[in-house]
């Protein structure tokens, strides 16, 4: 049956993005920049308004809500996840955000920047977009979708559950988060505050996509000690480590294991940083894959490499450190196979087919399965992200507030 929703979700997202809440991946403080509580305090704010009574924001930057059960009956609680901050890889400061009314797949020429164009041949998502309303920022800027249309989405579901206390669901908690673009999101969340039995976090991207699998993860650092010398007096002495890290980083395959040359299920070993001088560098790599084994594996052979290479240097040394980041949530996930079985019953109530997923990245939810909240991903509608042709649909942000409205009433249901 269709749902009865006054929408406020356009509203609340353009005035969400206009608060800059770049995270900043240098800092030391959590969260990162203190201008990311300006949106949790405006969403606390707002969250009270509605009737919302428990709304806080907490010293670490977290926003905390719960929408009250309107059953009997006893239901697992469960939490939506968004993210408040925007990425530092484009600036998210005085975003202007811009509707495209009813897109008919011409060019978007955004007005501050008239380099900027999105193209329909450059987002291929756009073709199922005629019609729709589009919002792009003014072309200076990310627009910020990524994550405040989750954002917005949450709070639109907040508003039509306050304002329909005859629509039967379980106790709804609200969680954002800070820091999540520069992977410090769930840090410091209080996972027996929250009380949640089960969580979605609302980021994803394409109308209709979910996501219940993520990337493995892990760094590998290599330090690596050469022999410096002065290098008027260098022959036969000198080993720059320099140059030991760049015949390391050379001898990675060129037609495999790289993010450049694979997609899909296949992982990669991807050197992000090289820092270092004559006598001492650092290489640090992100190891990618869908499994545990995989990881391994691909550690062992960037471990062979190093160990090869470093056969050319017999006076110099290195060390080979792993850290792990995050797993695959669907090792949790699919010990509970009812909470992706909700999400993709609820996408079809809300007349969507669809799209089930793995992503080729993280989330907050691949950290939060692992500390007890199995958490899976539903779409937010966000295109481009981190980039200044960022753009959302508004009709597919309202159909992310159907979904989550129908996936709280199924959960109800089914208890």
């Amino acid at each position: 049956m269709p749902l009865d929703i006054h929408h406020t979700v356009l509203d609340r997202f353009l005035k969400y993005v206009t608060i800059d809440t770049e995270s900043d991946p240098n800092s030391k403080t959590f969260p990162s920049t203190e201008k990311q509580k300006n949106l949790a305090k405006v969403l606390v704010e707002e969250l009270h308004e509605m009737g919302i009574k428990d709304a806080e924001l907490d010293h670490y930057g977290y926003v905390y809500a719960t929408i009250p059960a309107t059953t009997e009956k006893k239901v697992p609680v469960i939490c939506f996840c968004s993210h408040m901050d925007t990425s530092p890889d484009c600036s998210g400061k005085d975003v202007k955000p811009i509707i495209h009314r009813n897109y008919d797949g011409s060019d978007m020429i955004l007005p501050d920047d008239t380099e900027t164009v999105i193209r329909l041949e450059d987002h291929p998502d756009l073709k199922g977009q005629m019609g729709n309303d589009i919002v792009t920022a003014s072309g200076t800027t990310l627009l910020g979708a990524d994550n405040k249309a989750g954002v917005a989405e949450i709070m639109d579901m907040a508003y039509y559950f306050m304002t329909n206390s005859d629509v039967k669901h379980g106790k709804i908690r609200i969680l954002f988060t800070p820091d999540e673009e520069i992977g410090r999101g769930v840090d410091y969340v209080d996972i027996k505050k929250l009380g949640a039995d089960f969580g979605y976090t609302v980021d994803g991207e394409k109308r209709g996509s979910f996501e219940d699998e993520t990337f493995s993860a892990d760094m590998v650092t290599i330090d690596i000690q050469g022999v410096s010398i002065h290098p008027g007096f260098a022959k036969g002495k000198l080993e720059s480590a320099l140059k030991i890290a760049s015949d390391l980083v050379a001898a990675l395959p060129k037609d495999r294991l790289s993010p450049e040359t694979t997609e899909a299920k296949e992982g990669f070993i991807h050197p992000v940083t090289m820092t270092g001088a004559a006598e001492s560098a650092k290489i640090v790599f992100i190891i990618r894959d869908f499994t545990t084994e995989k990881l391994k594996e691909h550690e062992a052979f960037l471990k062979n490499i190093m160990d090869e290479t470093m056969k050319n240097y017999p006076n110099s040394r290195a060390t080979f450190t792993v850290t792990e980041q995050y797993r695959n949530m669907k090792e949790i996930i699919d010990q509970h196979p009812q909470v992706s079985k909700y999400a993709l019953e609820a996408l079809k109530r809300a007349g969507i087919e669809p799209l089930h997923r793995s992503i080729r990245g993280g989330t907050d939810g691949s950290r939060l399965s692992f500390m007890g909240l199995p958490c899976p991903n539903i779409f937010a509608g966000e295109h481009a992200f981190h980039s200044r042709e960022e753009w959302v649909s508004v009709q597919d942000m309202e159909k992310a507030v159907e979904t989550l409205i129908h996936l709280a009433m199924i959960w109800e249901e089914n208890a």
